[in-house]
């Protein structure tokens, strides 16, 4: 063979000496004659290497969102459960949550991530979350993947069942593709495919998916093992669908473990690392709105160092799937020579006032507040400090880096929504500033 061809770096074979053109399969190992496949580049969008858009992956995505568990359970996820000894505990030692349920039917533990991760059209999606699942056992569901409670794609081991999963919401009911191990169209890991590797989900894995979406695009999910992605089958959907395949593509990751029935005994799903990537960059391009203090009206922050909520902000009850980002800040000092310290707290709670909350317009997914008293709990995203004089203030412009940091957050088990506050304390009893807050709703 290597007498007769020769073959470049785009697996094509140079045709010599008459003889019919071979084209390298890398993924065999093996020639092949060219009628049997086309291996042109731009057709090789059955490999891992190449993005959900049929584009070469090359080292220069954008993290969307990464979690891992060193010292703490990280406060990026809600979690709820049923049942009397059901549990998320932090595993110090290996460095994870513990997902445990006892064998009592209806004990549950569910996680999911308190944001929302923006999926942008023309740009392959790539998710990955690490997990260890309890062996299999009659009676017991576990779930792992990129999805919440209407749409998604998720790894499933129901019983001693594995399959991967679609679930949509697009006509009108909540509805699942499930794809048994042995249909699944590319690899099905039992040993016979093409990488002769068996699948333990009793052992570590990394789940991973990527998302053609546009409404229409197609979803490939797989596993990477031994350094390689494999992929274990692909849903198609262009040409094929008269609708969307899912809601939206822009959804949560999460991780569940239940007993449909009692069960021969306690079990355990580790939840370990998990990232959301935007392969290619990310451009904001969503609906800049703003609010702040009327110019007639500055905020009294009251005794000198208290911290007073100048604006606040959250989703609306009815749009908590949205993604919403905090892009810029002002604040003006009224009072000459007076020193203002100023913070951005996430996920605290503000009191006082009329308590009334105002929505930012009927098109937009956020609601405001102004007239909050006080503030408490919640943590610090960033903080400065600026001085009352007649020489005014500039906006604080959030770093592009850390934008999805300020991202409006939720509880999708409570459908809590969390505040951003703009925080303010001056150094004098009765300061006045002007304050505002400047956001991104990528969703709309």
């Amino acid at each position: 063979m290597a007498d007769e061809y020769e073959f470049d770096n785009i697996y094509q074979l140079s045709h010599q000496n008459g003889q019919i053109p071979f084209l390298l399969d890398r993924d065999i190992g093996k020639y092949r004659p060219q009628e049997e496949q086309d291996f042109s580049l731009a057709n090789k969008a059955g490999q891992a290497n190449i993005d959900a858009f049929n584009r070469l992956r090359v080292s220069e995505p954008l993290t969307l969102f990464d979690s891992s568990h060193r010292y703490s359970d990280n406060d990026l996820w809600s979690e709820f459960h049923s049942g009397p000894n059901s549990s998320g505990v932090f595993n110090l030692n290996q460095g994870l949550m513990d997902l445990n349920v006892d064998s009592t039917s209806g004990s549950q533990v569910l996680r999911e991530t308190t944001k929302i991760f923006s999926y942008q059209p023309g740009k392959s999606l790539l998710v990955m979350a690490t997990l260890v699942m309890s062996p299999a056992k009659e009676g017991l569901r576990q779930r792992v993947g990129y999805f919440g409670d209407d749409n998604g794609f998720y790894v499933q081991k129901d019983d001693f069942d594995i399959s991967l999963v679609e679930r949509h919401s697009t006509l009108g009911g909540v509805e699942e593709n499930i794809i048994p191990q042995e249909d699944w169209s590319v690899d099905k890991l039992d040993g016979t495919g093409k990488s002769g590797i068996t699948l333990d989900l009793s052992k570590g894995q990394i789940l991973w998916s990527d998302i053609e979406w546009l409404g229409v695009g197609t979803v490939r999910m797989g596993f990477v093992i031994n350094g390689q992605f494999i992929i274990c089958h692909k849903f198609h959907h262009a040409n094929l669908l008269d609708r969307t395949y899912v809601t939206t593509a822009s959804l949560p990751l999460r991780y569940e473990i239940t007993n449909k029935t009692d069960t021969s005994g306690n079990s355990t799903l580790k939840q370990i690392c998990s990232t959301v990537i935007s392969e290619g960059g990310y451009e904001l391009a969503g609906l800049q709105q703003a609010i702040g203090t009327p110019i007639t009206l500055p905020k009294d922050l009251g005794a000198a160092g208290n911290r007073a909520p100048v604006v606040t902000i959250r989703l609306k009850t009815a749009r908590t799937d949205a993604v919403v980002i905090l892009t810029a800040l002002s604040l003006l000092g009224v009072n000459n020579n007076t020193n203002f310290r100023w913070e951005v707290i996430a996920s605290g709670i503000t009191a006082g006032g009329s308590g009334t909350w105002i929505s930012a317009g009927p098109k937009s997914s956020v609601e405001y507040k102004l007239d909050a008293e006080t503030i408490s709990g919640g943590r610090v995203l960033a903080a400065g400090y600026v001085q009352g004089s007649a020489q005014g203030s500039v906006p604080v412009d959030i770093l592009k880096e850390a934008l999805f940091k300020f991202q409006l957050e939720r509880d999708s088990f409570t459908n809590e929504r969390f505040e951003i506050a703009l925080v303010c304390a001056g150094s004098i009893a009765g300061a006045d500033v002007f304050g505002s807050l400047d956001w991104e709703e990528v969703s709309r």
